[in-house]
């Protein structure tokens, strides 16, 4: 149950967009620009960078969700379809389930920089930043992986600060990642702010 009354039924992070929308809108721009806007990363690469860092913040919420954009939007060559039940339905083992998945080393190296970021800025080395260089990382790879790190830090604590609500169904996910994969994260700013409008 969440610690405050926020006014509405909408599960996780969604919850408090419907809260509060004025700081939905900048939160769900960042997050647009990050995991979908112009990259030489894939889209589902970024989302399994963003599900492996809610993942390591036991996140359970962020984990599921993005584990499930992730897979809804990653090749069959990549072998996520493979994880794509245990991961969403099971999202506690979403570490272990995806690392297993033949990922690209490249990503690999990236994802090593994200769970330094994690634990602390500090933690990523000039060695863990040499090896995904080695491994074809450009800066700007580099850059986002590292804020999209610290960005799913603060949307995990955000979520499990205020004790949002996390569906147990995980077709409540895949459902969500069909329409997160065709219209992107800004809609549920308009929703938002219509809720808010109904109230006032």
């Amino acid at each position: 149950m969440p610690h405050i009354d926020l006014g509405n039924d909408q599960p996780g992070i969604r919850s408090l967009f419907f809260y509060r929308p004025e700081t939905a809108a900048p939160l769900c721009d960042l997050v647009e620009v990050l995991l979908r806007g112009p990259s030489t990363l894939e889209r589902w690469e970024r989302e399994l960078i963003a599900t492996r860092v809610s993942g390591l913040n036991e996140c359970r919420y962020c984990t599921t969700t993005h584990a499930a954009y992730a897979c809804e939007q990653a090749p069959a060559q990549t072998g996520l379809d493979l994880v794509r039940s245990d991961v969403i339905a099971v999202p506690a083992s979403v570490g272990a389930d995806i690392l297993a998945a033949p990922l690209s080393a490249k990503l690999r190296a990236l994802l090593a920089v994200a769970e330094a970021v994690q634990k602390s800025g500090k933690a990523v080395t000039p060695e863990l930043v040499e090896a995904a260089r080695a491994q074809g990382a450009t800066d700007l790879e580099l850059h986002d992986t590292v804020l999209i790190a610290a960005a799913f830090c603060m949307y995990n604590r955000y979520v499990d600060g205020l004790a949002t609500v996390a569906p147990e169904d995980p077709a409540n996910y895949t459902a969500r990642a069909a329409l997160q994969a065709e219209h992107g994260y800004l809609p549920v700013v308009e929703a938002a702010l219509a809720h808010q409008a109904g109230r006032d």
